[in-house]
C-alpha cells in the first residue's frame, strides 16, 4: 500500500521535463508552473536542475519560499493585487502580468522599502477573450513612457496569453502581434508567451520565456 501511494504521489514527469529542456535548447527560459503542487514535487524538479518556478497565489508562494532552497527564482504569474505586493517584494524574482501603472507604483514602493529593484513584465491583452487581463497598445505605450519615474522597478519585457483554442493559426497570429509590439521597444529583453498547449508555436514566434505546468507536474 505504501509503495502504491508513493507511485501516485510522485507526479513529476521527469522524462517530459528533460524532453522540454532539450527542445528549448537555450532558446527560452522554462518557468515550471508549480501552483497547487507540493514542495516535494518542486524539490524533485529542483534536484534535476530547474530553478525558475511560477506561482499564482501569494500566500502559497510565501509558504513555499520558506521551505525550499533560496536559490530558486520565484515568478509570480497570477493577477497580483496591490495590497499583496508587500508579501512577495522581499524575494520575488519576476512579477508577470503587470497591467496598470497603479500596480507598478506599488511594486516600486515595496521595492524601495526592501532596498531592491523588482523585475516586472507588462501584460498585453492579445487574446480575443474578454476575460483575459492586459494592456492595449495605447495603454502599453503610455505606461512605458512613464516607467523612468520608478527607480525600484525594472520592466524587463512583455507577456501575453493567447486565446484558449485548438486553432493554432489564431494562436500564432496573437503571438505574432505581441512580438511586433515587443520589437518596438529596444530596451526590453524578455517576451513571455506560450504555455503547455501552445509553447511550441510560441517559440517559433520568438518567445524567450515559456510557462509550463501540466506537462511536467500533471493535470491539477
Amino acid at each position: 500500500m505504501k509503495l502504491l501511494f508513493f507511485y501516485f504521489y510522485m507526479a513529476v514527469n521527469t522524462e517530459k521535463y528533460r524532453e522540454i529542456i532539450e527542445e528549448l535548447d537555450g532558446k527560452a527560459i522554462l518557468v515550471a508552473v508549480s501552483k497547487t503542487k507540493p514542495v516535494e514535487d518542486i524539490k524533485a524538479l529542483y534536484d534535476l536542475g530547474q530553478r525558475d518556478f511560477g506561482e499564482n497565489y501569494v500566500q502559497e508562494m510565501v509558504e513555499k519560499f520558506g521551505k525550499l532552497p533560496k536559490d530558486i527564482r520565484w515568478h509570480f504569474i497570477g493577477h497580483l493585487q496591490s495590497n499583496k505586493v508587500k508579501q512577495i517584494a522581499p524575494f520575488v524574482f519576476l512579477i508577470h502580468g503587470v497591467d496598470s501603472y497603479k500596480l507598478l507604483q506599488e511594486i516600486n514602493k515595496q521595492g524601495e522599502k526592501n532596498n531592491r529593484v523588482i523585475n516586472c513584465l507588462l501584460q498585453v491583452h492579445i487574446a480575443q477573450e474578454e476575460t483575459k487581463f492586459g494592456l492595449n497598445e495605447e495603454e502599453l505605450n503610455d505606461l512605458i513612457t512613464r516607467i523612468g519615474e520608478l527607480k525600484n522597478v525594472k520592466v524587463c519585457g512583455l507577456m501575453g496569453m493567447a486565446s484558449f483554442t485548438d486553432d493554432m493559426k489564431k494562436v500564432r497570429s496573437e503571438f505574432r502581434n505581441l512580438r511586433s509590439l515587443f520589437e518596438k521597444y529596444k530596451t526590453l529583453s524578455t517576451i513571455s508567451m506560450g504555455m503547455s498547449a501552445d509553447y511550441k508555436v510560441a517559440i517559433e514566434e520568438g518567445s524567450n520565456m515559456v510557462r509550463i505546468g501540466s506537462l511536467i507536474f500533471g493535470e491539477r
